[in-house]
């Protein structure tokens, strides 16, 4: 059974730092880039940062560059998002996302969400 479980939100003030985790089954987690995206009420979703399986490039979100930093650890099947100086308009769930393409499909999962409060 394939499954992505989120874990690690909660409520942090303005200026905190959490790290976001997310624990991959059932599936070949090595060969899926991951990504992490973030949706605000009434807003939609959003890319916040993605790391390749191939050659373990980056690309962030311009607003939380130099803030938040993906990684991951194959050997756990596990992704990572560790945010700090966090701000409200942070406040958001947070999904992460696992994605292998071949000829031509893409072929998604996704995990149920967690969510991240930023308030004081």
């Amino acid at each position: 059974q394939v499954q992505l479980v989120e874990s690690g939100g909660g409520l942090v003030q303005p200026g905190g730092s959490l790290r976001l985790s997310c624990a991959a089954s059932g599936f070949t987690f090595s060969s899926y880039a991951v990504t992490w995206y973030r949706q605000a009420p009434g807003k939609e979703r959003d890319l916040v940062a993605r790391l390749t399986n191939t050659d373990g490039s980056t690309n962030y979100a311009d607003s939380v560059k130099g803030r938040f930093t993906i990684s991951r650890d194959n050997a756990k099947n596990t992704v990572y998002l560790q945010m700090s100086s966090l701000k409200p308009e942070d406040t958001a769930v947070y999904y992460c996302n696992a994605r292998r393409r071949s000829w031509g499909i893409n072929y998604d999962y996704w995990g149920q969400g967690t969510q991240v409060t930023v308030s004081s």
